[in-house]
Formats: structure tokens, sequence, C-alpha cells
């Protein structure tokens, strides 16, 4: 396996987009350069399969490495080589997982680099161990559509198995962190958001049925116990991991997997909701499960702009519908509006610097062509003149950006105008398979 090699199946996708904007070739350039780029320069290939890192930092992101290898199951079904990759990749993660489900990223080997000085259980081969629910979310959701796309019924094994028992382990505990979690983070000398309060013990929570979270998936700490879109993400992988269990007749562990979603979307819809006095009925933030909401939403996915495109629910729901009104409005603290673009930022970033991952899930859940437009061109103008996507970009002068080379941007950039280009749904799984 050649990974610096691109494979005929990539460029025929990338010939597909050229034909679908033929006038366009600015976008055209863009397209190929973002596309290519996870495959190109991230992919590292060892003894332990394929390791990849996010761009600028040379870790393994069990969230980051998901989402930029995503776009390749277009090709997976028809090219045996690029399922390896793709097949390599989640193997490398749920080996991870079981290292230690509660960190986020890992280095290529047990070689101790990232943040060792942090207060918690670290060992050699993990890079940082915050805890984030979606570190957990997106390998599962990986492996369900590389079955999904290929057919390949091997992926149904005892490893597998191992791994979803894990997370569902954690994902129980972390229902009563307050009394039940062994888990502590602490970082000296660093912003607040890179630590947790109260001794490690971070975010305070109530049981409510839903699982907690330490950190976004900025990698910033949470304000409330229970991240409202990282909950919802895991009622829908939980869904695939009953889906696959039942196919491998791991029956008992299947009902474990959907009673604890059952339980995870009864406390979202309880106690993860609230009344605005001018949007009426949204989802909030985050919650602390007794009464107290964090009313934004973060440009990192899981987002609340991004519960359709995760599965929780449908682009036409009315409180999806009335929180994204919120979200894309000044009365999120984290939308910003500028001469070259408008959409949500970060805490983690700059004032008035907008995502382009928020970008692309906006032009992805969006139902109005005329809103897919909009956000295509801001994608064009928004580059700094680079071709590539970005972490943030000053909503005046994309010039200014953070990032140079952040492959996860770039994955979401390219999911985004294979969709306009009809080759790829959001969240169907039969679209990878160009069905």
């Amino acid at each position: 396996m050649n990974t610096k090699t691109v494979p005929v199946s990539l460029q025929t996708i990338i010939e597909k987009v050229k034909k679908v904007y033929p006038e366009d070739q600015a976008l055209q350039e863009m397209f190929e350069k973002c596309f290519l780029n996870t495959w190109n320069t991230t992919l590292q290939v060892d003894d332990d399969g394929v390791f990849v890192i996010t761009g600028d930092i040379p870790a393994m992101w069990l969230r980051d490495s998901s989402a930029q290898i995503r776009p390749y199951l277009i090709a997976a079904a028809e090219d045996q080589e690029v399922a390896d990759v793709i097949r390599q990749v989640i193997e490398r993660q749920w080996m991870y997982i079981l290292q230690d489900p509660y960190a986020n990223a890992f280095n290529r080997t047990a070689s101790g680099k990232g943040h060792q000085s942090d207060r918690t259980d670290m060992s050699p081969w993990i890079w940082e161990r915050k805890y984030e629910i979606d570190s957990l979310c997106f390998p599962l959701q990986l492996t369900w559509m590389y079955w999904k796309a290929t057919g390949d019924q091997s992926i149904l094994n005892h490893q597998l198995v191992k791994v979803i028992q894990a997370i569902i382990e954690v994902w129980k505990t972390e229902q009563d962190h307050e009394n039940s979690s062994p888990y502590l983070f602490e970082r000296d000398e660093c912003r607040v958001s890179d630590t947790l309060l109260r001794d490690g013990k971070g975010g305070y929570s109530v049981k409510t049925g839903m699982t907690w979270s330490g950190f976004r998936p900025s990698d910033d700490a949470c304000h409330y116990g229970y991240l409202i879109p990282a909950n919802m993400f895991a009622v829908s992988v939980l869904g695939y991991a009953a889906e696959m269990l039942n196919e491998m007749n791991e029956m008992q562990l299947a009902e474990e997997a959907q009673h604890l979603a059952a339980a995870i979307r009864s406390g979202i819809e309880t106690h993860g909701t609230f009344n605005h006095p001018v949007y009426g009925k949204i989802y909030a933030y985050e919650t602390d499960g007794a009464g107290s909401f964090n009313l934004m939403d973060d440009a990192n996915v899981p987002s609340l702009l991004s519960a359709p495109y995760l599965g929780y629910t449908s682009h036409d729901d009315p409180v999806y519908l009335n929180t994204r009104a919120f979200i894309l409005s000044r009365d999120n603290p984290y939308y910003y509006e500028g001469d070259q673009a408008s959409g949500i930022g970060s805490p983690h970033t700059p004032d008035h610097y907008i995502w382009h991952i928020a970008l692309a899930m906006q032009g992805m859940t969006a139902a109005d062509q005329a809103e897919k437009n909009v956000i295509l061109q801001y994608f064009k103008q928004t580059h700094g003149g680079t071709g590539y996507m970005h972490e943030g970009f000053h909503a005046d002068s994309p010039e200014r950006f953070t990032r140079e080379w952040f492959a996860w941007a770039n994955s979401m950039f390219s999911e985004f105008v294979l969709s306009t280009a009809g080759m790829y749904v959001p969240g169907n799984p039969l679209a990878v398979k160009g069905e």
C-alpha cells in the first residue's frame, strides 16, 4: 500500500466534481487540494496499520482521524486499496480505545510525547487525555459506515465487541459522574478551558440519563457536565452498535446498547431543552441537569447545528429548526458576521473568527439551495489565498487564520462539495456506495 500514490478511484471522484462545476476552475482546484490532503499528507503506515496525524500536530485524534478519512468511503466499495486504508485506521482506533477509552489523542508509538505532565492517568501512548464523548462516537460511526459501504462482514468480530463493551461501560459510568467516575484531569499553567475545575472533577451534574463529558470536541472544557450534541451523537452510534451486535448474534450487549441509547435520549429531551422567549423550544448546548443551561453552539462537530447530520433528528424537526434559527443569529455568542462571511466560531479561537467546519455543516444541513450557494461562495473567498481550509478565519480579513494545515477542515469542505455535486448524502450510509 502506497498512500503517496493517489488511487484511480479518488481521481475519478475529482473528475466527477469537475464535470459538475465545469466553469469554476477555482472551486475545482480547491476541491482537489482539500480532498486529497488527508491521503497525501497525513497517513503514516507502520506495523500497527495506518496512523493519521491531524496536520500540524503529530498525534492521532480519534475524532479527527475519523472525519479526515470519511469522504473516502465513497470509493471504498469499488477500491480495495482505499478500503484497506480505512479498515487499518479503524483497527488502530480500536487498539487505542482499548488502551484507554478516556483519552482523545494518541502517539504513533509509546514515545511519551504530548502532555505527559497533565495530572491524570497518562501513559507513553497517550498524547492527551481529555475525555470527550465524541472521541468514542466517531470510531463507532466510521466502523458502521465502512461496514455498510463495503459489505465487509469480517469487520464484525470479537475485537469490535470488546470495543463496544468498553464504550458502553464508560458511558454508563459517566451517567453518574459525581459518584462513580474515576476520571480526573488537571493541567498547570494554561488557560482555564484547558483544565477541569473542582480538583479535576470538572463540570457539575446530577443524574439525568445522559452521559457526562469533560471536554467539548474543540478540546475546551465543558462549562456544564452534559454536552447535548455529544449525547445526541452517542444516541445515534449506540443504534449503529446495536445493529452490528445483532448481526454478530451478541443479543444481550445489543439490548444494553439500545437501553442506554433510550436513557440518553430521554435525558436530552427531558433536561436538555430550553423554552426561549424569542425562538421557542430549543436544545441547549450544555446543562448540569439541575436547571442551569449554556445557550450557544460551537463550530466543532458534534454541534447542535449538526444534529441531523449525526442522525439524531430530522432536518425539519421543529425543535431543531428553532435551535438552528437561534445558533445562526447574533443571540448565539459565537455567531459572527463580517465583510467576507457570516458563521459560527468558537471560544477556542479569537473573537470574530469563523470556522470552515461550521460553514460546511451549515451547508450540509441547509434545506434552501440559496443558503448552500452562499456557503459555497464563502469558502471560495475565505481560504486566505492558500486553497486550503483552516481552523478559524477572521470574518473581515480571511488572510488572518489559525492552523494553516488542518486536515479535518479540508475533509469537511470536501464532504460539502460532494453533497452539492449529488455524490454524498450526509448521514445516509447508502450514499457512500453511490446509491
